[in-house]
């Protein structure tokens, strides 16, 4: 189970408490997912161009808080939730 940090436009954003190193964040839209770096580097998986381009958006929206989420699911703290692209 991946805890929800966001939802819109039917992309889902979760992360995982014990995920492997660099900071990223999994993205998923209906049958598709990928793994996308606080960077914005998409590290595997593959999503709609359109629905990347809103993740991008919420990325760039959303960096500090994401790292915050980051942080926390290294101490196994529960994570924040963070508003979505409207």
């Amino acid at each position: 189970m991946m805890p929800e940090i966001s939802r819109f436009f039917g992309v889902i954003i979760t992360m995982y408490w014990n995920d492997h190193n660099p900071p990223h964040f999994h993205a998923k839209y209906g049958e598709h997912e990928m793994l996308i770096g606080l960077n914005g580097v998409v590290i595997e998986g593959k999503i709609p161009r359109r629905a990347l381009s809103m993740v991008l958006e919420w990325l760039a929206l959303h960096r500090d808080e994401l790292l915050e989420n980051w942080t926390r699911c290294k101490e196994r703290k529960p994570l924040l939730n963070i508003e979505p692209l409207d």
